[in-house]
């Protein structure tokens, strides 16, 4: 006989099972089981993992590879390919091979003969079932456990049906299964009485047996016959009143003989081995965030629960002997494969009467081209390629497919989404390559004239469905799936669920923390980890082949000398990978033909209350389901916002399309490094790179994109680019007959669809070839294919790669040198090669920000600061930089600004709902009113006005702060006394008061005179005082309501002296700085890394920490005016600094009373999580007037030495020294008098190169003085 386990908790029993899939299959494969089943708590979360894990044992054996090799080649015509495989060598395989042969001669097909599985899965879940078929939610549900099982394909849909309905419409605590639930989705379900937990159980341990054996027939009876199992279970424990599993199991055996039913032994197993109790033990921990020693907290009693062999299972029970010989009953009831080779597209909702898919994609197709290449479409040709044979092609390869309703489902919401403005992207990805996408307005730009091409987007040797994923408005792009939802059905379209693992750090830190060890032991150990989201303990522990430069001796040297240390990372190994939680994908939708539960079962996300799906989003899409991802992109919400803007203040309305690629002003502005907020372009490497590389035309901007990846710059790629556009190293051509594919990146190989049409061009393969065997191995690094693997070709040979590359360069009479060095050349540079479409598509949204930009420089950084609401350290970045470009950022202004960042003449003004304390319904109301009855004269005009139940004490204190009354002429100081509620004459009581009468329909002579001068009835309004805050308290005020400063800087007074006590200001770590090239001109550099500079600033706030080792140190935020930079103060330098990096405090209230100004050597640091500054030395800053006095720079220039040449070289030097002091010079005459002139530059007088030089060139006779 043999055994099979039918109650298995897997690690998709979210910090509960330990029990990892593939290990579980391999078990129950190593201990001779014919099946082993899945039954997680409450949902199916790894049903798809154990259909893949058993078919990996599955389509292992020699046989089944064999028969499906055969199959594969038989189905195709290619018999006569077929080896027959060595009898003695290889005896399994030539076995099958000789009845698959006898079989397709008798028959003509061989699927009969497909090999018995080695391991079968069975797919079920472990419910929690609810008497109460109200399904209340008034108080904490009753739940039993129970255990269902799918019999076969309907009962899989059942199985699926009743796990949804229960943790979407049932789900309370948990997901909750009631009868009624049971009854209509029963056939084809096996059910199990589960474990002590089932109702079952439990009635029998209250003493209810009349209860016990009514449940037990009412179960029987809703299953079909034999299909109601009651189980059985030995874990050593004990139930709440005390009775043993032994007894439990005798009296649940009385009644299933009493009912008719029959007995199962299962184990109910949560790891795999008894020695992995610990490791259940510390998930489940986690998980009730508990510590391993607590002795109150929820344990599993025992090391019982583990996958027992069927000698264990069978001593349990002597008793009971059929209770393990039933499992297999079951097992062979159990038959349900997942369908991995179907393409289940959604029928299109919108076809026309007499339409098929096929010809509504035809017409609609047809239409589009016609708009975009007129009447003679049909005709015409571009790049030397004929529009009709590209679209006919396509249109075929789509057809064949059985895709052309993917397309139309995708047209017609890119469509509804702009017909109803909400922003589209040009096209991402791949599908930009396609003629039908163009034709369809899916993407904006034409394949043909890019150059793009449609085998890299569909290669006709592909199976899978195509992907085509699109950008939307982020703002927006819900709006998108809810159309969705309503045209297919809500039933029909779900979101995708996503699992989060236990990934190596935090493994560590989980790990110190249920240990009970202090927190900074975890973190000591966790900082040695790297921060690579990949990495995996072992490679930090031991040298690992290619993954080298994760090893840490820190880390080994901890585990192999602290006890401690070890304990932790061997915890923190056996929980490594493990499945922590679930959420929601961020963009990714499943559209589905029939109602999503038929083929996915689907929950509640408990978090935003949408309905997910319960299988993840490769799976789904590997199910040929028709996943897509509806993408959020800021970008597409600044444009949309921008144009509003232009409308605004302009009356233009803007159409991103017809925006002109040529206009010199989008190249000017990237010249000029002027990039902040345009797309793609703005980091401090890209916009170095820009500036240098001076782009005059839309193809250098989708090279650029391409090339600007860490690969590519590290092989030189984008400096021998920028080097050949302009003129300084020869372009590379191979041979003349393929500049046409690489003369447009000057003989770099940049995109990879040049290395397709070389391979096509060239080596005569197939497009699609072209893709699957140089494209595709080549970019996954796979090289070894390239030479050793034998392909069969479209033309019928029989070669690897590499030989049909060089024999088919040959043949096409190209020279064996030119083909190798090509080979060699995207061997070495084509796994940088990057996609073109996509590129290409982004390259628009490079230009249309621009553009947008170099115009309406105002509305469009008003609506990048807008996109960015509520983030503070974005919104720094943002105003520096509109300040480093010349675009005022002012304060906010009750008669001028909007409810967000608003566009005026003078620059950029603060948005009203930008200010703390006010929010967006507020500044709504002070805006309508505003507008209904024109600018507020003053605060109290402002406070008679607006409703005081929306512009209370608070809202009005906030916006004083903020200057929003500044425009009024009243101080803040004293508009902050008119409304103090300690004042007993505050403007905001009476108005208050007036209001409410208003309401209540009394009217005062207040109302009825009020606006009468002369009346004495009108509102007493004092004239201004003068008397402000000072200026430490105003700007502080200013910055509590704002998060920044706006209308002044406390460093403002101080600029020069800042200037003098840096190598670089805070906004120069983006935008990089400018340095001479000794060939003329200037070029732009980056910062240098690593190297100790000297910073200076403001600290605006400090963040204090302990490392490891319990010693304090800080995270420091300094600010200039540019900009503000995050400073790591280790504790060596906290320590001797700590007195001064907190400025003047009043004793008494703990008021700030100064700012803390420091200079701050350190070397920058950049990485994935941002920019920053370790600290090797702070000092205060000392800020004077006596420091912040400009120098002068004098020159005097003897008559010997004044000549054009000399002035000319003293101009070069005087531009290279860049700073805050004035220049004077004074050149002596022949006749002895002095001339003196002031230029216009302004040097660092301190430079000592500047000294040296200005004195080489006056030589002896002349003067060089600082005064």
């Amino acid at each position: 006989m043999a055994f099979v386990h039918l109650h298995n908790h897997t690690v998709f029993s979210m910090l509960d099972g330990a029990t990892r899939i593939q290990d579980m299959v391999n078990r129950a494969v190593e201990l001779g089981m014919p099946a082993v089943a899945i039954t997680d708590h409450g949902y199916m979360y790894g049903v798809p993992d154990l259909a893949l894990a058993c078919d990996a044992v599955n389509h292992n054996t020699p046989e089944y590879k064999t028969w499906s090799h055969d199959k594969a080649f038989l189905e195709k015509d290619r018999r006569d390919e077929l080896v027959e495989p060595d009898p003695e060598e290889n005896p399994r395989e030539h076995a099958q091979y000789v009845k698959d042969m006898a079989m397709w001669d008798e028959k003509g097909n061989i699927d009969e003969l497909k090999p018995p599985l080695v391991i079968k899965p069975i797919f079920g879940c472990e419910v929690y079932f609810t008497p109460d078929e109200t399904l209340a939610r008034d108080h904490k549900p009753e739940l039993y456990h129970m255990i269902l099982l799918a019999k076969d394909q309907e009962g899989y849909v059942n199985l699926m049906q009743t796990v949804s309905e229960a943790a979407v419409q049932g789900f309370y605590y948990k997901p909750r299964v009631t009868l009624d639930n049971l009854r209509r989705h029963a056939k084809g379900m096996i059910c199990t009485s589960a474990c002590i937990a089932g109702i079952i159980p439990k009635y029998i341990d209250r003493g209810d047996m009349e209860g016990a054996i009514k449940w037990a027939e009412t179960f029987r009876d809703t299953f079909d016959p034999g299909d109601f199992y009651i189980e059985i279970q030995e874990h050593g424990i004990t139930t709440d009143n005390g009775l043993t599993d032994e007894q439990m199991d005798r009296t649940l055996i009385d009644i299933a003989k009493q009912v008719g039913v029959k007995v199962i032994a299962t184990n109910d197993f949560h790891y795999l081995r008894r020695e992995d109790a610990p490791v259940q033990d510390v998930i489940m921990c986690i998980g009730m965030n508990a510590k391993v020693d607590d002795p109150n907290r929820m344990r599993m009693t025992g090391s019982e629960f583990y996958m027992k062999t069927e000698e264990e299972m069978r001593a349990m029970f002597p008793y009971c002997p059929e209770a393990c010989d039933n499992t297999l009953e079951i097992a062979d009831k159990c038959y349900v494969e997942l369908d991995w080779d179907s393409i289940i597209l959604p029928r299109f909702p919108l076809l026309d009467p007499g339409e098929t898919h096929e010809s509504q994609f035809r017409r609609e197709c047809e239409k589009g081209l016609r708009q975009h290449y007129g009447d003679d479409w049909a005709t015409r040709e571009i790049g030397g390629v004929n529009i009709k044979e590209r679209f006919e092609y396509e249109y075929k390869v789509i057809c064949d497919k059985g895709f052309a309703a993917y397309f139309l489902i995708v047209a017609e919401y890119v469509q509804w989404a702009k017909d109803n403005g909400i922003g589209v992207g040009p096209g991402r990805g791949s599908a930009a390559g396609a003629i039908v996408a163009y034709a369809m307005n899916i993407t904006a730009f034409d394949p043909l004239e890019n150059g793009l091409m449609f085998e890299r987007f569909l290669s006709p040797q592909r199976t899978e469905m195509p992907d085509i994923d699109m950008d939307f408005d982020d703002e927006r792009r819900l709006e998108v799936v809810e159309h969705v939802r309503q045209l297919y059905g809500p039933e029909k379209v779900t979101h995708v669920i996503t699992y989060s693992t236990i990934k190596a750090k935090q493994a560590i830190n989980d790990a110190a923390r249920v240990l009970d060890y202090p927190v900074y032991m975890g973190q000591r150990l966790s900082k040695m980890v790297s921060s690579d989201p990949k990495v995996k303990l072992k490679q930090v522990l031991d040298k690992q082949p290619g993954k080298e430069d994760l090893f840490n001796p820190d880390f080994a040297e901890a585990y192999k000398k602290d006890d401690d240390a070890r304990r932790i990372i061997d915890t923190a190994l056996s929980i490594e990978g493990l499945t922590r939680g679930e959420g929601v994908h961020a963009c990714a939708v499943l559209i589905c033909r029939d109602p999503v539960n038929e083929h996915v079962p689907t929950k509640l996300d408990t978090k935003g209350g949408v309905e997910i799906t319960q299988y993840e989003g490769h799976t789904v899409a590997d199910m040929g389901l028709l996943k897509m991802d509806f993408l959020g992109l800021r970008t597409l919400t600044v444009i949309s916002k921008a144009k509003a803007n232009i409308k605004k203040n302009f009356g233009i309305d803007i159409k991103e399309e017809e925006i002109p690629f040529d206009d010199p002003e989008i190249f000017k502005l990237m010249g000029s490094g002027h990039t902040a907020g345009v797309f793609q372009v703005e980091s401090a490497g890209m916009t170095a790179t820009i500036k240098n590389m001076k782009p005059t035309e839309y193809k250098h901007v989708v090279a650029l994109i391409a090339l600007y990846r860490p690969g590519p710059l590290g092989a030189g790629m984008v400096s021998s680019y920028i080097n050949r556009m302009n003129g300084k190293e020869p372009a590379v051509s191979y041979d003349d007959r393929l500049d046409d594919i690489l003369g447009e990146t000057y003989g770099t190989m940049v995109y990879q669809e040049q290395v397709m049409l070389i391979s096509v061009e060239m080596c005569g393969f197939s497009k699609g070839e072209s893709d699957s065997r140089i494209r595709k191995p080549v970019a996954k690094k796979k090289i070894k294919l390239l030479t050793s693997t034998v392909l069969h070709w479209e033309d019928g040979s029989d070669e690897t790669t590499y030989d049909h590359w060089m024999n088919g360069a040959i043949k096409n009479n190209y020279t064996r040198e030119v083909a190798q060095k090509i080979w060699d050349d995207v061997l070495e540079f084509a796994s940088y090669a990057f996609n073109k479409s996509h590129s290409a598509g982004y390259a628009i949204l490079v230009m249309q920000t621009a553009w947008l930009k170099a115009h309406y420089p105002h509305e469009y950084m008003a609506a990048v600061l807008t996109s960015y609401t509520g983030k503070t350290d974005k919104i720094v970045h943002y105003v520096s930089a509109c300040r480093h470009d010349g675009i005022p950022v002012l304060s906010p202004d009750v008669n001028e600004s909007g409810t967000e960042f608003t566009a005026t003449k003078e620059g950029v003004r603060f948005g009203l709902a930008g200010i703390r304390g006010v929010g967006t319904g507020v500044a709504q109301a002070i805006i309508a009113e505003r507008e209904a009855g024109g600018p507020f004269k003053t605060l109290h005009d402002f406070v008679e006005r607006v409703d005081s139940s929306q512009a209370n004490r608070r809202v009005i204190e906030s916006l004083i702060k903020a200057g929003a009354f500044d425009s009024t002429g009243y101080p803040r100081r004293q508009m902050m006394h008119f409304v103090d509620k300690n004042n007993p004459e505050n403007i905001i009581d009476a108005a208050v008061k007036r209001q409410k009468d208003r309401a209540s329909g009394q009217t005062s002579f207040f109302d009825m005179f009020g606006d009468v001068e002369g009346s004495g009835f009108e509102v007493s309004v004092p004239d201004p005082d003068g008397q402000e805050w000072d200026r430490h308290l105003k700007l502080s005020q200013e910055k509590e309501v704002l998060g920044i400063y706006v209308s002044d800087h406390p460093l403002r007074p101080f600029e020069y002296a800042l200037s003098k006590a840096r190598d670089f200001s805070f906004s120069q770590i983006d935008t990089g700085y400018e340095v001479q090239n000794p060939t003329g001109g200037t070029i732009n550099q980056e910062i240098p890394e690593g190297k100790a500079l000297w910073w200076a600033g403001m600290v605006s706030s400090v963040s204090k920490r302990v490392t490891k080792n319990g010693d304090p140190m800080g995270i420091v935020q300094l600010e200039d005016m540019e900009g503000e930079a995050t400073v790591v103060v280790f504790p060596k330098a906290y320590k001797e600094a700590e007195g001064y990096l907190y400025g003047e405090v009043d004793p008494e209230t703990g008021a700030q009373l100064s700012d803390a100004f420091v200079r701050i050597k350190g070397k920058l640091e950049r990485s994935d999580r941002g920019d920053q500054i370790i600290a090797q030395e702070i000092v205060p800053l000392e800020l004077n007037e006596e420091n912040n006095k400009p120098k002068v720079f004098e020159v005097m220039v003897p008559n010997s030495r004044f000549s054009q040449g000399n002035m000319a070289r003293l101009a070069t030097v005087l531009t290279a020294n860049p700073g805050g002091d004035r220049v004077e010079i004074f050149i002596e005459q022949v006749d002895g008098r002095v001339l003196r002139a002031e230029v216009p530059a302004k040097v660092n007088a301190r430079s000592i190169p500047l000294l040296a030089e200005a004195k080489a060139i006056v030589g002896n006779q002349g003067r060089v003085t600082v005064i």
